[in-house]
């Protein structure tokens, strides 16, 4: 509550002057009262119900022994590219045993380059209806060559595309293309 608090001087003679009066304003009921009203808006709010998305998986096989077809891609069927540092893109259709850095082939991000490449390839796919890019990041790799490598497969119409990481051996064979010195070399083994 609010008080008033008086001071009384000793009694001199001459002028009268009013006397000041301080108050001082009992803070404690105002706290009470926010807290009550916190606790009301916390108790009366419904908080949101978290959204879930429901997952179309496929149905499970009845037969465990039907095995699914295998997923391997033929190399010919295929064409890897590697996305490297200072927008450099390399690209191959070899294995893990014939893959060196001299058939590790460097172009560029244009209608001449990349394109060109996805083209001539699709061009010599043994089955053109399986043929499939295999894009492969670095870890140099900037994201703006990863949308312009997405863009040339809506412009090329390659359907079959898939992003996966570098394997051992083609990290190998990038990193003594490029002449990265800290790296170490990796064993040419799946």
């Amino acid at each position: 509550m609010a008080e008033v608090q008086v001071q009384e001087k000793g009694a001199k003679g001459g002028k009268v002057r009013s006397k000041k009066q301080s108050t001082r304003v009992d803070m404690t009921p105002m706290v009470d009262l926010g807290f009550l009203l916190i606790t009301f808006f916390m108790f009366t709010t419904t908080f949101s119900k978290p959204n879930v998305m429901d997952l179309g998986l496929p149905a499970k096989p009845k037969d465990e022994t039907k095995k699914p077809p295998p997923t391997e891609i033929k190399l010919s069927n295929s064409i890897s590219l590697l996305l490297g540092k200072d927008n450099k893109i390399f690209w191959h259709q070899q294995d893990n045993t014939s893959l060196t850095d001299q058939n590790l082939n460097e172009t560029t991000y244009d209608r001449e380059g990349i394109r060109k490449v996805i083209e001539q390839a699709k061009a010599n796919a043994a089955d053109k209806s399986k043929f499939t890019v295999i894009i492969k990041p670095t870890d140099d790799a900037v994201y703006k060559n990863f949308v312009d490598i997405l863009d040339e497969m809506a412009i090329t119409k390659s359907e079959q595309y898939g992003v996966t990481d570098l394997k051992p051996w083609e990290k190998a064979i990038y990193d003594k293309k490029v002449g990265n010195s800290g790296a170490a070399a990796a064993p040419a083994t799946k």
